[in-house]
């Protein structure tokens, strides 16, 4: 698949003085990948459990926590129009989200629990002002709960992709039908994260509710 960037939809945050969105509230590609997000080890097991789990359709959201032995403990999944596409309004519905399904931890000096976001759109897997949005609701949802900013992955009718590494795959997509869970690679193992300090435990796939 590939990684380049869409031309802004209509409902686009671009101004009409330069293409900077409305307050700033989005990341660019480019700033994403520099913020260090920690790289996902297995995006494909990632993306199929939480398909399987939430069922997502366009502009559905799925925000999944994982805990500080790697293990997924918590996911949340919302519907959220394109039309208001502003990284304010998304970080709101995250943290309203995050703090539904899990206490916060800003107690903490630094982050022991990572946050991952799969959004469902249509369009294709190329960049849009829309995804940025979207990061810039993540980031800083995940700094006012304590948690660290993991990964940012798409699901469209193509696929999914996960945005700022180039990585993605045909299934599943925004068409697929959702697998069992006991169908999708033993309940969900292993599955780890890796950051730039080398490889990390291997993550027990279990969701709390």
């Amino acid at each position: 698949m590939t990684f380049g960037f869409a031309p802004p939809p209509t409902t686009s945050l671009a101004t009409a003085t330069g293409g900077t969105s409305r307050h700033g509230r989005l990341l660019e590609p480019a700033e994403w990948t520099a913020a260090g997000i920690p790289l996902l080890r297995n995006p494909r097991e990632v993306v199929s459990g939480l398909h399987s789990r939430h069922s997502p359709v366009p502009s559905t959201a799925v925000i999944a926590v994982l805990g500080p032995e790697e293990q997924l403990v918590a996911s949340a999944s919302f519907s959220q129009p394109s039309t208001s596409a502003d990284g304010w309004e998304y970080r709101n519905a995250l943290l309203s989200r995050l703090r539904r399904v899990l206490p916060h931890d800003l107690r903490r000096r630094t982050p022991v629990r990572t946050a991952v976001l799969l959004y469902c759109r249509e369009g294709d897997e190329r960049w849009t002002e829309e995804d940025g949005a979207w990061m810039w609701g993540l980031r800083d949802a995940c700094t006012l709960h304590g948690l660290r900013c993991g990964a940012y992955i798409t699901l469209t009718h193509g696929g999914w992709q996960v945005l700022g590494e180039g990585r993605g795959g045909r299934r599943p997509s925004s068409d697929s039908r959702p697998q069992r869970l006991g169908d999708t690679v033993a309940e969900f193992s292993p599955l780890a994260l890796h950051t730039g300090g080398g490889a990390v435990e291997a993550l027990r796939r279990t969701a709390a509710r």
